[in-house]
């Protein structure tokens, strides 16, 4: 009788990591239904909601960030990699584990030092064009790299023995058809007919930045009936926008968008948050961005290794807007993967003004073709496929028969 395959995942801090994670749990899942997978998280970061909600099941242990910012503190780190190592060697024990996987972020580093204290095989992905902190140090405890972005290996400790097998992905973007999808998305975010939609996507948690500039554009084009702001606040800045918004001119207090009153179909989730205007509305999250991707004629957003290659796949036209204080500047290297194929433009952080923005998208939005053209330039690579191409890798490392052919860089 074949022993159930059991893979933990250490994955945490922010959704960049994060849904990674879960694309590829999920993938393992396709590969093997009697899978039995779980995650080694922290509980500061989103794991703690984003995890369990997925279904998964979420250890917790005791770590601290891989942050020159702690001053005195980070002394205080090898001593909370040992112990919180510890802690994820019990739970690598408890779930009876074959493979340990560490995607990246200071929650990922105790799975790998507990795999090395458990004597069990390990793989790291790393996300970003420049890897971060934790990766750099996992990757001197594990013979298995792999990377999303080619140009990662170069930065990277053993980086020449990595595999890029891609950003992993959930499955309803890897099969993205925007085309086929639009209208049913313009209807679940009730955009006015004939509007261009201007997508602002923060992040996991928002951007005050992008959030500042929207409601700044939108303030600017109030009145127009040809564009149509859709601003990724999070929940904790929703309420201010929609209210700022509602001063500028720019958005409404009254029925919500994405309601068919004459249909009498019930609204999406969307329009039942949604502070919606002439211009603009304000949603606190977006939990199916296979139809904010279909929905927006272009995206204004951070350059977080997912959104990357997310854009990427899905072929959205982007302005980019790198976090200026993420560690080793990745964001503005991640950037560079679209903006230098010509998939995208790179706005500093520091010149992100409503100002700025409309000399920017008012051109575009009045030039469909040079959109499709933006929309066509990112090449794809292997995101599509990343999160099997990974699930084979760690089935391969667990001694289980694989599905599909082995991959090889």
């Amino acid at each position: 009788m074949r022993t159930p395959l059991s893979v933990v995942i250490g994955a945490g801090g922010t959704g960049g990591h994060i849904y990674p994670g879960l694309a590829l749990a999920e993938a393992l899942r396709r590969a093997d239904p009697d899978a039995v997978v779980s995650f080694i998280g922290t509980e500061r970061g989103l794991e703690t909601t984003l995890i369990p909600a997925a279904g998964y099941r979420l250890h917790t242990v005791d770590m601290i960030p891989f942050d020159p910012a702690l001053g005195a503190k980070r002394f205080l780190l090898p001593a909370a990699l040992l112990r919180s190592g510890a802690q994820a060697r019990s739970v690598l024990r408890t779930q009876k584990a074959q493979v340990v996987v560490g995607m990246g972020g200071y929650p990922s580093a105790p799975a790998i030092v507990g795999a090395k204290m458990a004597g069990l095989p390990s793989v790291i992905h790393e996300s970003n064009a420049v890897p971060g902190r934790a990766n750099q140090f996992a990757a001197r405890l594990t013979e298995h790299l792999t990377v999303a972005f080619d140009g990662s290996r170069a930065h990277l400790s053993g980086g020449e023995r990595a595999l890029t097998v891609g950003m992993p992905i959930a499955a309803s973007l890897a099969a993205l058809d925007r085309p086929a999808l639009r209208e049913e998305a313009r209807r679940a975010f009730g955009v006015p007919e004939g509007a261009r939609v201007v997508l602002f996507n923060g992040g996991s948690l928002g951007a005050a930045r992008l959030t500042a500039a929207a409601v700044g554009l939108a303030a600017r084009w109030r009145g127009r009936d040809d564009v149509h702001l859709l601003i990724k606040t999070g929940p904790a800045a929703l309420a201010e926008t929609r209210q700022k918004l509602i001063d500028a001119g720019a958005g409404a207090a009254g029925h919500p968008y994405g309601v068919d009153a004459e249909a009498g179909t019930a609204p999406h989730p969307y329009g039942a948050h949604a502070g919606a205007g002439p211009v603009a509305q304000a949603v606190p999250y977006l939990d199916r961005m296979d139809l904010a991707y279909a929905v927006a004629d272009l995206v204004v957003c951070r350059a977080g290794s997912a959104t990357i290659a997310e854009l990427a796949t899905a072929g959205v036209p982007a302005v980019l807007v790198p976090y200026p204080y993420a560690p080793g500047d990745h964001q503005t290297h991640n950037a560079r993967v679209l903006s230098d194929a010509g998939a995208a433009h790179l706005v500093p952080d520091a010149e992100t003004t409503a100002d700025r923005l409309a000399e920017l998208i008012d051109p575009l939005l009045a030039d469909p073709a040079r959109l499709a053209v933006m929309g066509r330039a990112a090449d794809p690579g292997n995101h599509a496929r990343a999160a099997d191409l990974l699930a084979q890798t760690v089935i391969r490392l667990a001694g289980q028969p694989t599905t599909t052919r082995e991959f090889t860089s």
